[in-house]
């Protein structure tokens, strides 16, 4: 018997440029995309018999059957596995968890076994490709190019979400427009965190607006955010409905995070640092 324990960090999606839509359906992004210091854990066991508990405080929707991307991943690996997984961050929050979760299980499984994952696990999720290499990139296609980007600063976040899930296929429903600009050819090198945000006002998430629309309370989210203290730059992290602030240090972060539990206690609220030492 082999058991096997992983984090899941939470992926945080900083710009998502919605650059048009194939005849299949399928969206093409350009992203911009990296992951905290917080997250999911999980144990797998193996073998087993594709038997999955949940543990934690974000259990609200997340389907503990064989729908549950943790399983699907097991399935696709045709790896008989038991798991015991314990859910940190909201379900369908924008924040990768489900993807993410299937990306760990399919890393795991494909170093045991030295099978290769089939298409990069982009059946169980368009954030899968992205998710299985946890580290700053970008992501264009239709999530299956990741190109990972070294040398950005780590920044320091606090990530809101309304425990509201928003459900991506709804949020593309609601986009008007099916082709945006991308993001420049290059991301360029910066010094500080401030540079950084500064650079990133300029970029969008094409998704916020259509979410808002199906969620408002978004809105208020944002606008609380950006009152807080030193708030560099406020956004939706992917189809939503988390958004974050970025602050240029970790006790400003903290600080907000505080007021913003106090104020909103019905909240999820957490402070984090996205691209962390550990994750460079």
């Amino acid at each position: 018997m082999t058991v096997v324990e992983t984090f899941v960090p939470a992926k945080v999606t900083l710009t998502l440029h919605v650059t048009g839509q194939r005849d299949d359906g399928y969206h093409t992004i350009d992203s911009l995309a990296m992951f905290a210091d917080i997250g999911d854990r999980m144990t797998i066991t193996m073998p087993g018999s594709f038997k999955l508990s949940l543990e934690g405080a974000m259990l609200d929707g997340v389907p503990d059957d064989h729908n549950n991307t943790v399983i699907r991943a097991a399935r696709l690996m045709r790896m008989k596995a038991d798991f015991v997984l314990e859910k940190n961050i909201p379900h369908a929050a924008g924040l990768g968890g489900g993807p993410g979760d299937a990306a760990a299980t399919l890393r795991i499984l494909s170093g045991f076994s030295g099978k290769p994952v089939p298409g990069d696990g982009i059946e169980l999720g368009a954030d899968v490709p992205l998710c299985l290499q946890s580290e700053s990139a970008r992501v264009t296609g239709i999530g299956d190019i990741v190109t990972p980007i070294h040398g950005l600063p780590s920044l320091n976040a606090v990530l809101v979400n309304p425990r509201l899930p928003v459900l991506t296929t709804e949020v593309y429903k609601r986009l008007k427009h099916k082709v945006n600009r991308p993001m420049p050819d290059r991301v360029p090198y910066f010094e500080t965190p401030s540079e950084f945000a500064k650079w990133l006002k300029d970029m969008r998430n094409d998704l916020q607006e259509p979410a808002i629309e199906k969620e408002p309370v978004i809105r208020q989210v944002f606008d609380t955010l950006e009152r807080t203290p030193g708030c560099l730059l406020t956004r939706m992290s992917g189809s939503g409905g988390t958004c974050f602030g970025i602050y240029n240090d970790q006790e400003t972060a903290r600080s907000a995070a505080g007021r913003l539990r106090e104020s909103h206690p019905s909240w999820w609220v957490a402070a984090t640092q996205l691209n962390a030492p550990q994750y460079h």
